[in-house]
């Protein structure tokens, strides 16, 4: 009789986040979040992957933010607008689907969109 394969340990889950000023109103910020999430995967988001989006208080803390960022291992896209009123305005980050504790530190202070 053939044996049943073991079963694996489930692999850690992914997160998928994004992170957008909050200073922007809710309509602005909704379509930032959007583009942000669609950006930052280059292939289909596997099942079972959470979605988180956290917020920073302005412009100048998304960059300092990303800033941060670039001594991580975690692949982001920055995204910033093209059309009036806010052209050229850094809007919000999209990161692909990481493990938790690649990123988590780096954005465990930031609130939830709320």
């Amino acid at each position: 009789m053939p044996q049943a394969p073991c079963a694996s340990r489930p692999a850690a889950p992914l997160y998928h986040y994004v992170v957008v000023r909050d200073d922007l109103p809710r309509g602005i910020a909704s379509a930032q979040i959007v583009h942000a999430a669609d950006e930052s995967v280059e292939e289909r988001v596997p099942k079972n992957t959470h979605a988180v989006v956290l917020t920073v208080p302005d412009e100048p803390a998304l960059w300092r933010l990303r800033t941060r960022l670039e001594t991580t291992s975690a692949r982001f896209v920055c995204v910033v607008e093209d059309d009036a009123p806010y052209t050229g305005q850094f809007m919000a980050i999209g990161f692909a689907p990481v493990r938790k504790e690649v990123i988590g530190r780096h954005l465990s202070r930031l609130p939830l969109l709320r």
